[in-house]
């Protein structure tokens, strides 16, 4: 590009920043109305583009731009047009920039390719390398190999046999020097995150790698540092509100404590899979250090959130010791027989045994017998030849109901080694922020340094706007669960009467009674046809009609999004076609997914449905 074009683009930009919808800095999940994932990663900037060469910049036309990427890990408005400008401006293709909200992901990627490839990787870096990254906890507990090599300037990085990434902390993120024997130059800033500029053809298959770290490990860098970084390249200043860190962290970690009854300190994360993927490093490190040779085996069920499974499926790839085991939990399976029958597997083969499992169940909303699911948990097995076995870490994802108390003292869990966690864009932050948190009883006490050690290494700690966010929020976290669940059961009641032969898949008023109130129910409407076939396809359609009449008649409170939590409106789903993205096929749920606020016209919702049942 000639400096002219760079101009004219840099002038586009500034008015883009001016006349923005605010959901690109607020919003954390995707509206599904206007995303079609085939063309998530490619969409959105070409109809920028558009804009661009029309000198379109008005609020009406970016409002009417198609979702970019999956707000918020893999990418989202504001990060899109931040790469795209980049590479712009170094004249590379939009794809082959990335931004991180963490320093150290994009290094982690590299990797973890290498380390599957068996490619050798050199760290050429300038300066200090960021102190998180402990390069023997990479070597022993992730297994990647790499050389690590100071330098002045980029023109003393040397030719190497593999990999080289080209590290750098500076001010300026957004400028990048070539380097010719760099395949990955990384620009850091501390409280910002990184940018990847992804050097030459010859490394264009790292491109989806990357993206695909940053969507299941860690997350894009924030709406708000995307902004920040934008204003700088386009010569703005940034005024900030100064952020109290130290208040709200206090006051973070202490509602924790107030919600979940447990007396051990919680750890805060960037996103609910940042909080995950520390957990799973921080078990397989202990497990490493305590069973050396050991196989170790998570047990997750297939069906449940996509971001799980393949998670736990890519730390499995990478891995040798680990393995994933499928833990059926929901529909004709009881979760208390598939621990039963999966522990005494493990425990036979002497392995390391952690299990992770959602309560409710995710989007069957269903719950387990916690008396017989304590006794599975707490029972001593033997190994093949008669020794004790490693007893289990049940690690639960409590995100649809945060207020019940499984971990404090005389709970029903605390005889277990437990640690809970939460996806902090649902109930604790009302969908202003993706950060969550997870926090251990007393019997799991010591495994919290570990975990805290890997969230550090990877960076995925929350952001200091996160934890100001959830300081705010937290405190009205358990009246919003209160409020939304009086809503949820009205509706569910309604659609009862209206439509017996729906199938609906909520907790009982026994369960509500013993604390279980979720905002979430799954719908699975009625179908017709003579064949299955016939029958699925029927209410796949229904699927979408309802909706669809939904998210038309009631454009400001439902939504066709992939959320629950929220502070207003109401949210519509279909699990198979967004949660459960990378889930196998077979155990996919097409079936409707409703999630319901405190704060909505509810009677107006009713009427709607019943223009629904009637037009059936």
């Amino acid at each position: 590009m000639n400096n002219i074009n760079i101009d004219n683009m840099l002038n586009f930009i500034k008015e883009v920043l001016e006349n923005m919808p605010s959901d690109w800095i607020k919003l954390t999940t995707h509206r599904l109305d206007i995303y079609n994932e085939e063309l998530a990663k490619t969409q959105f900037l070409e109809k920028l583009e558009e804009l661009q060469k029309n000198n379109d910049a008005s609020a009406s036309a970016l409002n009417e731009l198609p979702t970019a990427f999956d707000y918020i890990r893999l990418g989202h408005p504001l990060s899109s047009v931040l790469e795209w400008t980049i590479a712009s401006q170094h004249d590379v293709s939009a794809e082959s920039v990335i931004s991180f909200g963490s320093t150290t992901a994009p290094i982690l990627a590299i990797l973890r390719v290498n380390s599957l490839q068996n490619k050798n990787t050199l760290i050429a870096y300038k300066g200090e390398l960021p102190e998180v990254l402990k390069s023997d906890v990479l070597q022993k507990v992730y297994g990647y190999q790499f050389e690590l090599k100071q330098v002045e300037n980029s023109e003393d990085i040397p030719q190497f046999e593999g990999n080289v990434i080209s590290l750098c902390q500076k001010q300026d993120i957004y400028q990048f020097k070539s380097n010719e024997n760099s395949d990955f130059h990384i620009n850091i800033q501390s409280g910002l995150g990184s940018i990847v500029l992804i050097n030459g053809e010859k490394n264009s298959n790292y491109i989806s790698e990357i993206q695909h770290f940053r969507r299941r490990e860690t997350i894009a860098m924030t709406p708000a540092n995307c902004l920040a970084v934008l204003q700088s390249l386009v010569g703005q200043s940034l005024e900030r509100a100064e952020i109290d860190n130290e208040a709200n962290k206090n006051l973070v970690l202490g509602s924790i404590k107030e919600i979940t009854d447990a007396d051990t300190s919680a750890l805060v994360g960037s996103s609910g899979l940042s909080i995950q993927y520390g957990i799973m490093m921080g078990l397989v490190h202990d497990a490493k250090e305590k069973h050396p040779g050991k196989a170790i085996k998570f047990a997750i069920p297939p069906n449940c959130y996509g971001g799980t499974n393949d998670q736990a499926r890519r730390v499995a790839a990478s891995i040798a010791e680990v393995e994933v085991v499928d833990l059926p939990v929901d529909g004709d399976n009881d979760m208390v027989q598939s621990i039963e029958r999966v522990l005494n597997e493990i425990a036979h083969e002497d392995a390391v045994p952690y299990i992770i499992a959602e309560i409710p169940t995710n989007p069957r909303v269903e719950v387990p017998d916690l008396q017989k699911l304590k006794e599975a948990l707490s029972k001593e097995r033997k190994t093949s030849d008669g020794q004790t076995a490693i007893d289990p870490v049940f690690i639960l994802d409590q995100t649809f109901c945060p207020n019940v108390h499984f971990l404090g003292e005389g709970e029903i869990l605390s005889g277990v080694r437990t640690i809970s966690y939460v996806s902090g864009s649902k109930f604790p932050s009302g969908g202003l922020c993706t950060a969550g948190y997870c926090v251990a009883n007393q019997k799991a006490a010591d495994l919290i340094p570990k975990i805290g050690l890997h969230l550090e290494l990877c960076d995925n700690e929350a952001t200091d706007l996160q934890m100001e966010i959830l300081a705010n929020q937290l405190p009205s976290m358990i009246q919003r669960i209160q409020d939304a669940y009086v809503n949820t059961r009205e509706f569910v009641s309604f659609i009862e009467e209206k439509l017996p032969d729906a199938k609906i898949n909520f907790v009982s008023e026994e369960l509500a009674k013993e604390g279980f109130t979720p905002s979430v129910f799954s719908l699975d409407l009625p179908t017709k046809g003579e064949t299955e076939e016939e029958r699925e396809t029927y209410k796949r359609a229904l699927n979408l009609k309802l909706i669809n009449l939904m998210i038309t008649e009631i454009p400001n409170e439902s939504k066709y999004c992939v959320s629950y939590g929220q502070l207003k409106g109401c949210y519509w789903t279909i699990p198979a076609t967004s949660t459960q993205g990378t889930t196998k096929e077979g155990d996919k749920d097409y079936i409707a997914r409703v999630a319901l606020s405190g704060n909505m016209d509810l009677e107006r919702h009713k009427q709607v449905f019943l223009e629904f049942v009637n037009g059936i």
